[in-house]
C-alpha cells in the first residue's frame, strides 16, 4: 500500500499522522509539490486533479484525504472510525463541516493566499478583499467550533474518544498555527489543539510544515 503526498500539504499531514500514530505499513512517496512534480505528465496519469494526497492498494486507487482516512480506519478496524450507524454519522458530518466551512475559509480564502504564490490575487487590491473577506467568515467558523462543536466538555471533536475527525481537523486548524493566531479567543479550540499536539508522532509528522513556517517569521500575516 502507498500514498502519494508532501509533508506540507494539509490533506497529507493527516494521513502522516493516523499511519504513525497506529504503525500502519502504508510506503508513502513524496511528490515534490514545491518543484511543481504534481501538475507534470507521469503524476496526472495517477491523479488527473495533479493534487496530493492519493492511495494505492494494489490496483485500487483513492483521491481526497478524508476519503482515504475512511478507508484506512476500516481496512485496519480502527476504532476511529466507530461502526455504530449514529457515531459514524457524527465522525462523518464533522469531517463534512471541516472540508467545507474550515477548508474553505481558513485555508483557501486566508492561509493559502498569504503564503503561497500561485494563490495570491493578482492585484493588491484584490488581495486585501479576499483576505478581509475569508478573515471574518474563518474567524466566525473558528467560534463554532470552540464554542459549539468542542464546547468546554468534549476531550475530542466527536466527544470523549479521538476520531479519525480530530487528524483531519487538527491539520486544519494547523494553519492557523502556521500565520501565528495565538487562539486565545478559542480556548476550547486551542484545548483540544494542543491535546492533538501531544501525540507522539505529531512533531515529526510536522517537522517540515513546522520547517517552512519558520521560513516566513518575517512576514506579516492577517490572523484568526
Amino acid at each position: 500500500m502507498k500514498i502519494y503526498y508532501h509533508p506540507v500539504s494539509t490533506t497529507s499531514r493527516p494521513l502522516m499522522l493516523f499511519a504513525q500514530e497506529n504503525k500502519l505499513p502504508i510506503e508513502f512517496q513524496v511528490v515534490d509539490l514545491m518543484t511543481g512534480e504534481h501538475v507534470k505528465p507521469p503524476y496526472e496519469k495517477i491523479n488527473p486533479n495533479k493534487l496530493v494526497p492519493v492511495l494505492e492498494d494494489g490496483d485500487f486507487r483513492l483521491t481526497e484525504s478524508s476519503a482515504i482516512l475512511k478507508y484506512l480506519a476500516d481496512k485496519f478496524n480502527s476504532p476511529t472510525y466507530p461502526k455504530d450507524l449514529k457515531a459514524r454519522a457524527r465522525v462523518n458530518e464533522m469531517m463534512d463541516w471541516i472540508n467545507t466551512q474550515l477548508c474553505r475559509d481558513l485555508a483557501y480564502g486566508l492561509v493559502y493566499p498569504q503564503i503561497f504564490p500561485n494563490h495570491k490575487r493578482p492585484s493588491e487590491k484584490t488581495q486585501a478583499e479576499t483576505l478581509a473577506w475569508a478573515q471574518e467568515r474563518a474567524k466566525g467558523w473558528m467560534k463554532v467550533l470552540d464554542q459549539s462543536l468542542i464546547g468546554p466538555k468534549k476531550t475530542y471533536l466527536c466527544g470523549s474518544e479521538i476520531t479519525i475527525a480530530d487528524y483531519f481537523g487538527a491539520s486544519f486548524v494547523s494553519l492557523a498555527e502556521f500565520i501565528r493566531s495565538d487562539f486565545g479567543a478559542y480556548p476550547n479550540l486551542k484545548r483540544w489543539y494542543d491535546r492533538m499536539k501531544g501525540l507522539k508522532t505529531w512533531n515529526k509528522v510536522h517537522e517540515v510544515f513546522y520547517g517552512f513556517a519558520g521560513s516566513m517569521k518575517d512576514a506579516r500575516f492577517e490572523v484568526v
